[in-house]
């Protein structure tokens, strides 16, 4: 039995329950840590537009490990990059969140990055915080149990390929990131748009079709909508959209 609790994120995903998570770009320490302790289902660590390392992302690892929650903290790493996936997993990271993969080769190395051999290609250390440093030995027959990978749909390429995703063992569900969507289909800034509104809702029933998760990232009136049509993984509400919206509501008050 592994000496960490087991991936919530990915147990929900599976049992087709909606998860909400919270995104995070700040880089502050302390936001992970209150966010975690907020309760929500899974926190995404966001390296593609954040500034992150690999030592910062093992910071908030650590912030994430809030006493009393069960809340995963999934890292978007900025590319499929097996050598960087290798790293975070051995500092602790469990969850995955890969961009803008558009082919069927991306998404197998996605997941093969995430997985020793011969299942994968992750490369092996007998001692590293995934592992307890060495005191779980039941790691290498339990790890994938509470690995999770999320794989981002983003043009109408990755669209079209979501039933061929949907077939590959270890991808555990298919987020769809709307404004890369909006601009690939013609419609930069406007992911508003009916013809992006459409693209998302159509994206997520062959999502669904297929038995992975389906995700979106709103944080508006649209999220509990995508919800009620089935989506479960619900990247609800952030650290930088909450400060500025929350900063600007309350200086109007005030005013």
């Amino acid at each position: 039995m592994t000496l960490y609790p087991p991936n919530q994120l990915k147990r929900l995903l599976a049992e087709r329950k909606p998860a909400l998570g919270y995104w995070l770009s700040t880089n502050s320490l302390m936001v992970t840590e209150i966010a975690a302790g907020a309760g929500w289902d899974w926190l995404l660590l966001d390296m593609e537009h954040a500034l992150h390392d690999v030592e910062s992302v093992e910071r908030h690892v650590l912030a994430a490990s809030h006493p009393g929650t069960s809340t995963e903290l999934a890292v978007r790493i900025p590319s499929v990059d097996p050598v960087l996936v290798k790293r975070l997993l051995d500092a602790g990271v469990r969850s995955f969140m890969f961009p803008y993969v558009q082919t069927v080769e991306e998404a197998r190395l996605a997941v093969a990055s995430t997985r020793y051999p011969p299942a994968g290609i992750r490369g092996f250390s007998g001692s590293t915080r995934a592992n307890h440093y060495g005191k779980d030995k039941s790691y290498l027959e339990t790890y994938a149990d509470n690995i999770c990978v999320i794989i981002q749909i983003e043009t109408p390429q990755a669209v079209a390929n979501i039933p061929a995703f949907g077939a590959i063992d270890g991808v555990d569900a298919m987020l769809i990131g709307p404004n890369d969507l909006a601009a690939n289909l013609g419609h930069l800034g406007d992911n508003r748009h009916p013809e992006v509104m459409a693209t998302i809702e159509a994206a997520g029933r062959a999502m669904i079709a297929t038995g992975k998760a389906a995700g979106f990232l709103f944080f508006d009136e649209r999220a509990p909508l995508l919800i009620d049509q089935g989506f479960t993984l619900a990247a609800v509400a952030g650290d930088i959209h909450m400060l500025s919206t929350t900063m600007a509501a309350q200086l109007k008050r005030l005013r």
